[in-house]
Formats: C-alpha cells, structure tokens, sequence
C-alpha cells in the first residue's frame, strides 16, 4: 500500500503541470463521445442544478460514497470475508496500477476543468470536500478511467460475493449505479470514462477470481500421504 501511495504521488507530480495536454485530451474524449451520441453531460448537469436537494445529495454520494464506503467494506471483509476481502484488495491494487499507467500517459481534464461551462458542484455547495481532500492530495487529471465508479463497483461486487443478504445486496447494485449519476453530474467524469472505469475494474476482478483457487488447488492437489504426516510436521514444529 505503502508503494501505490508513493507511485500515486510520482504520478501527480508528472501530471500536474500537463494541463493543456489535458484538456486537448479531454476534448478528444468529448469527441469521441459525440460521434458515438453519448455526450449528454451538461444537460444531465443542468437538469440537477435546477433541484438544489438532488444536488446536495449526489455532492454527498461523491464525498462520503467513495472512501468512506470502501474503507467500511475494506475493514468488514477482512473481519468476516477474508478471501473475499483478498479478491477485493487485489482487483483494486492491480486495477489501481494500470490506472497510473494511464494518468501518466493519458492526463484528461475532468468536465469541470475542460472548459465545457460545467460547474464543480462538489467544491461549490460541499466545501468540507476541500477539507477532507485538500487540491494538493489529488489528481486533477484523472479522469480516464474513473476509479470512482470503478472501486465503487468493486465494493459492489465483493459484498454481493460475501453476502447473500437482500438489503446488502440491494447496496451492491446501487452503490456503483449512485456513483455513475454523481460523477456524471457533478462534472467530475465523462460517460467514457465511467464505462473504462466499470469494464477495467470488473476484468480485474474476474482476473483476481481465477487466481485466487489456483493457490488453493496447489495445496489440495498434494498426495494423500503428504496429508496424513501434516499434522505429525505441525507437531514437531
């Protein structure tokens, strides 16, 4: 954890100053989501900001439906789940490196910083969010992919795995669906980004899915006599 955080860092001090590489690169996304009929950001924006209650609420989900959210769950599968915890931690680190990769080579501005008259709705009407996660802690130009929506899924996924209760499965599905709407909404991501973010995060997770057991056959594929004198070795250790 100790090297994502640092290579984290590296990475924003690389990217800091890129800003107009990456607002031509977010027009390159604006593009692309034109010419695919999806860019529909500032009207799904301006729609929120005429509900001042649905814009404190999806200010709140972008805040408090991120960290806070995968910190609980992180903490809960590691109590109770503890291999599902395993799958979860490893989608996200795994996930979490190819994301670098792609903010140092590919900075894109987020809507609210690509010059597309869209308003930073979370600073405006939240200022504990500068609070709690002050500019200087931040990358400004990671929008591609969102790990937002990513690592909210991944909580999505990992706590339908642990649980087969109806009210925290119910969570699962709304939790990444509430981010995808925040996100777009609060101008802090494009479509584009939001769906690499969710496709990234869900192929890492079934990569995570398939190794995990590998590890667990090694053991159960041993001959039944190495079984039988296992207890006899824990004895002499």
């Amino acid at each position: 954890m100790v090297a994502a955080v640092a290579a984290y860092f590296l990475v924003r001090g690389a990217t800091q100053a890129a800003t107009a590489e990456a607002v031509r690169n977010a027009h390159s996304v604006v593009g692309l989501e034109r010419a695919l009929g999806l860019f529909h950001e500032p009207g799904w924006q301006a729609s929120v900001m005429s509900m001042p209650f649905l814009r404190t609420v999806l200010n709140g989900i972008y805040i408090w439906g991120h960290w806070p959210v995968i910190a609980m769950t992180l903490i809960w599968l590691a109590r109770r789940h503890p291999a599902v915890y395993l799958r979860a931690r490893n989608t996200m680190l795994v996930s979490g490196g190819i994301g670098l990769v792609i903010f140092a080579t590919f900075p894109v501005a987020p809507p609210r910083l690509a010059g597309l008259g869209m308003t930073d709705t979370v600073t405006v009407g939240a200022h504990a969010y500068r609070v709690l996660q002050p500019a200087m802690f931040t990358n400004q130009y990671a929008a591609m992919p969102s790990l937002h929506v990513g690592w909210d899924l991944v909580m999505g996924l990992a706590i339908a795995a642990a649980s087969q209760h109806a009210l925290l499965r119910l969570v699962a599905v709304t939790l990444p669906v509430a981010m995808v709407i925040t996100v777009l909404c609060t101008a802090n991501h494009y479509l584009v980004d939001a769906i690499a973010g969710a496709t990234l995060t869900t192929l890492c997770w079934l990569l995570a899915g398939s190794v995990g057991p590998r590890r667990v056959g090694t053991m159960t594929s041993l001959p039944r006599e190495d079984f039988d004198r296992l207890p006899a070795l824990a004895g002499q250790r």
